[in-house]
């Protein structure tokens, strides 16, 4: 399945927050063709997300403050969707139980009836 532009964000920003890293390092744990890779990072860093690291022969990515700001903002995010949906499930099952309840008074109150 197809990635979305955001979700592919998310995937670089988070192996950034580990550590700095090469094109071939992100685009192998991204499992990103170094090309479509490219084009993400540069938008990472044109808004201030990634920055770029020169040291000896290699060029490494690092995610910046506002990128772990943006990483933890995302994160947040699905964790209340998460939580959303669990407290729908617990609502329901509220509505739910004083009907389960209520028929089963009923059907007691039929057994002794039946009984006598």
């Amino acid at each position: 399945m197809r990635r979305s532009k955001l979700e592919s964000y998310e995937a670089i920003l988070e192996v950034l927050v580990k550590k700095p890293l090469t094109v071939d390092n992100i685009a192998y744990k991204t499992t990103m063709s170094c090309t479509v890779l490219g084009r993400y990072l540069d938008f990472l860093i044109k808004n201030g997300l990634v920055e770029e690291r020169f040291s000896d022969k290699k060029t490494l990515y690092a995610i910046t403050e506002r990128g772990i700001a943006v990483f933890k903002a995302i994160n947040f995010q699905k964790y209340l969707q998460k939580i959303t949906k669990s407290i729908r499930a617990i609502d329901d099952a509220l509505q739910v139980i004083p009907i389960i309840s209520k028929r089963a008074s009923e059907e007691e109150e039929e057994a002794e009836n039946e009984n006598y």
